[in-house]
């Protein structure tokens, strides 16, 4: 006579916590090429947030000769998104090896005007004259009108390294290579 309990299948013993565990990336070399995107809403802060982020990435990346110029193009362009468009804006950094470009995408469709120069008083209007004096090189580009939304356009600048060569200690931030972050263990 057989057992009268149905024969099971053993239940597979389930995974330990150490039993997945990716390995951290390593650090992208500094000849390599990234790219970084912020969204932001149409609200005063946003500047501050692009700044702070645009001043962490550079940081992070050995690029720290950038900060200062990078810092005050980026703070014009962010702040004219925020001021005459009626939406949320993107910044995006990209880096490819001499040349960081920064690039601020908004919902107005309406392209900066230069100074008049019968008006050196103004208040406004010096953003192309800023752009033209501390960028290598600018642009822009109209986005159009997408089926279902706004349009818009993007202004970008970039700025190019001095020989293209990594600044002291390997572009790694601050000259120290960082200690690689523990393991992430992710659970089954």
């Amino acid at each position: 006579m057989k057992n009268a309990e149905p024969e099971h299948e053993p239940i597979p013993e389930l995974p330990g916590r150490d039993d997945h565990v990716i390995p951290t990336p390593p650090l992208i070399p500094f000849t390599e090429p990234w790219e970084y995107e912020l969204h932001f809403p149409r609200d005063p802060r946003g500047p501050a947030v692009a700044r702070t982020t645009l001043k962490a990435v550079l940081g992070a990346h050995g690029l720290g000769e950038f900060t200062d110029r990078a810092e005050l193009l980026t703070s014009e362009l962010t702040t004219n998104a925020v001021r005459y468009s009626f939406g949320p804006a993107t910044m995006r950094l990209r880096w490819a090896n001499p040349v960081l470009r920064v690039s601020v995408m908004d919902t107005c469709s309406v392209f900066p005007l230069p100074l008049a120069q019968d008006r050196p008083d103004a208040e406004g209007g010096r953003g192309l004259l800023i752009l033209d004096l501390l960028a290598d090189a600018w642009g822009g580009c109209s986005l159009g009108e997408p089926l279902f939304g706004v349009g818009g356009k993007t202004i970008w600048f970039e700025l190019v390294l001095g020989g293209g060569d990594p600044p002291p200690g390997g572009g790694t931030g601050d000259g120290i290579t960082p200690r690689p972050p523990e393991l992430p263990v992710l659970a089954a």
